[in-house]
């Protein structure tokens, strides 16, 4: 008997300190007033379907003592095709380290992957640590290398061909495309920026921490296109007019650029449109301008839908 009740003092003991663990890592957890106003507004485009999918979670890596998730959005109804083309989402930043609503609970990425899964494909979304300056780039990047690899690996129990996979930047996610430009692979078919930086050369120096100079050019897709001799996948390139002035002033210069490399591009340019036009512009051109985009996605993955 005192045995039986020692061994449940002991056990309530230790789920104490465990709950007591748990709420101290909790409370340490915060959004910044801009994550709470980003996290809930909703994606300004659907299509039919979108609430007929299903959501695979998994993490798909472990750096440190973080665990990084990703959410893998598939239709329910995906017709005859048991192998879908894959769309990775790359979100911006820079994020707190300690950020409570990671960016595969948000609203906007949480409406992509469905609306990616009810146009027949495999939409990806994923957390990855672009925390505080450009410095987090190398772990940011290797974080994507490594989510394309989780996504190749378990292809099967996804549903994804591993042959066929997109990627697609917003904002400060646009550095990581240098991955797919410096290394072009032939499974990246396409690759989709949205209001991202594209150029680190011309960044503040504040904004870049302790990343050395080699590094920078190493993760500019800028200075990888204007250096690369291999072709790299066709693009789309989403230009806002009213964007912020380092982000424009980017991608103007990388559109030169991929002009002169004759790379194959689609750009939508909407001369009134804003950062984060796909949650900030409510109007038929932002929806104009995200339907043209999975037009682009189908012809160039194919999709059953």
């Amino acid at each position: 008997m005192k045995a039986a009740l020692l061994a449940s003092i002991t056990l309530l003991f230790i789920v104490h300190i465990t709950l007591g663990q748990q709420s101290q890592q909790d409370a340490a957890l915060a959004d910044p007033p801009w994550v709470k106003d980003v996290a809930a507004k909703p994606l300004v485009y659907t299509v039919p379907g979108m609430d007929k999918v299903q959501v695979q979670s998994a993490v798909y890596k472990r750096a440190g003592s973080r665990d990084l998730k990703m959410d893998a959005y598939r239709s329910t109804d995906p017709g005859k095709n048991t192998k879908l083309p894959a769309i990775i989402f790359i979100h911006g930043g820079f994020l707190p380290p300690n950020l409570k609503t990671q960016p595969t609970d948000w609203n906007v990425f949480q409406s992509y992957g469905r609306v990616a899964a009810a146009s027949g494909f495999v939409g990806v979304t994923f957390n990855h640590r672009l925390y505080e300056s450009w410095e987090s780039l190398e772990n940011s990047t290797s974080d994507l290398a490594d989510v394309i690899v989780y996504v190749r690996n378990n292809a099967v129990s996804l549903g994804v061909d591993k042959d066929r996979i997109a990627l697609w930047s917003f904002s400060g996610g646009g550095p990581l495309l240098s991955l797919a430009i410096r290394d072009p692979q032939p499974y990246i078919r396409c690759i989709i920026s949205y209001y991202s930086l594209l150029d680190l050369q011309h960044t503040a120096k504040e904004s870049r921490g302790a990343l050395p100079d080699q590094a920078l050019l190493d993760l500019s897709p800028l200075h990888q296109l204007e250096i690369s001799e291999k072709p790299i996948a066709p693009m789309f390139i989403a230009r806002m007019g009213q964007d912020m002035p380092n982000i424009t002033d980017s991608v103007d210069r990388f559109i030169l650029v991929a002009l002169t490399k004759n790379v194959r591009l689609t750009l939508s340019n909407d001369p009134q449109g804003h950062h984060g036009f796909d949650i900030e512009d409510n109007t038929d051109v932002s929806r104009e301008i995200i339907r043209q985009t999975f037009d682009f996605l189908k012809a160039q993955l194919g999709a059953d839908r």
